[in-house]
């Protein structure tokens, strides 16, 4: 694995500070039914590390003492952590928003039939991960089978609602390109997957296309191929500064599996920490009474990712 990191650092992008805070970011482990190449988490079957039951009870502490909006679930996959169950349930009566980041495939895992019951009973809105409409280019990219798995999946989850207008059922696909290049238009896009995704029956609400960010696993891959310089170089140019305004971190702030902080998923997988107090870590359980409105973000030449062309975030395109 070819870390990328020293390779961000040295950095022009633009200093940019909070908003206020709307959504905390979990995420509960980096294991995973699943291993990716895209993934910038590394995550895959073997990876142990998880979120403790006492960094659970910090997370939804903090739900009760700060005016967050939105809880955000990711992994791995997070559906595999033995809590996410009565989290989701607790999280439920603190928040108006419960976003499970999914890679659909976990609906068939064993141990995981009645997930999707679970997840429309609580009203939780579903991202899942779809990278393309063609079977061909999804196994390649995330292994062989996984296309008609995550049909089924989807059937599955339209038959309970989900998909079909009903914001408390929402159910959103990503889309993230199969190499080097930036996302096409998120509006064409999606009107091409709800014709295609229509042969199978199968309807959703909305597409985010997300650009693939220049670190671990995918990093790792531009390394051995010799493309990282030119990859960057196409974020560079792509730059558009009004996507500055829109940028995840403004609004969001990410926790990994220890329970420490950071400005963003990305900047977490980087081992960049929040700029707080010049510390070299931040625990989530040190901000109960903070607010961050107007702290400063740290910035590396990935963030280039979020701001070229349309825009990417955990959202999809920015304009």
């Amino acid at each position: 694995m070819h870390e990328t990191l020293h390779l961000l650092k040295q950095s022009d992008f633009p200093e940019i500070h909070r908003a206020r805070l709307e959504t905390l970011q979990i995420n509960l482990g980096y294991r995973c039914n699943q291993t990716c190449v895209h993934c910038h988490v590394n995550a895959g079957p073997n990876r142990k590390e998880m979120m403790s039951s006492d960094t659970i009870n910090t997370v939804l502490g903090y739900l009760q003492a700060r005016d967050v909006q939105v809880l955000d679930i990711t992994g791995g996959a997070p559906e595999l952590h033995p809590q996410f169950r009565s989290l989701v349930e607790q999280a439920r009566g603190q928040v108006e928003r419960v976003i499970d980041r999914c890679n659909l495939t976990i609906l068939e895992e064993p141990g995981q039939e009645s997930l999707a019951q679970f997840l429309a009973e609580q009203h939780v809105e579903i991202v899942a991960s779809l990278p393309c409409y063609l079977e061909e280019n999804v196994d390649r990219q995330r292994g062989k089978g996984v296309f008609q798995k995550s049909i089924r999946a989807l059937q599955r989850l339209n038959a309970l609602g989900y998909g079909t207008g009903d914001a408390r059922l929402s159910l959103t696909l990503v889309y993230n390109p199969q190499g080097p290049d930036l996302p096409p238009s998120q509006e064409g896009l999606e009107r091409d997957y709800h014709e295609f995704l229509l042969k199978y029956g199968v309807r959703f609400d909305h597409l985010f296309t997300i650009t693939n960010m220049p670190i671990k696993r995918f990093g790792s891959m531009l390394v051995s191929q010799g493309k990282f310089d030119e990859y960057m170089q196409l974020l560079r140019d792509s730059y558009c500064e009004k996507n500055l305004q829109a940028v995840m971190c403004r609004s969001l702030i990410s926790v990994d599996w220890r329970g420490y902080v950071y400005d963003c998923d990305f900047n977490q997988m980087l081992g960049l920490p929040l700029p707080y107090h010049n510390q070299v870590r931040t625990h989530l359980s040190e901000l109960m009474s903070v607010d961050l409105e107007g702290s400063e973000i740290a910035v590396a030449d990935h963030c280039y990712g979020c701001t070229a062309g349309q825009g990417s975030s955990c959202g999809g395109s920015l304009s």
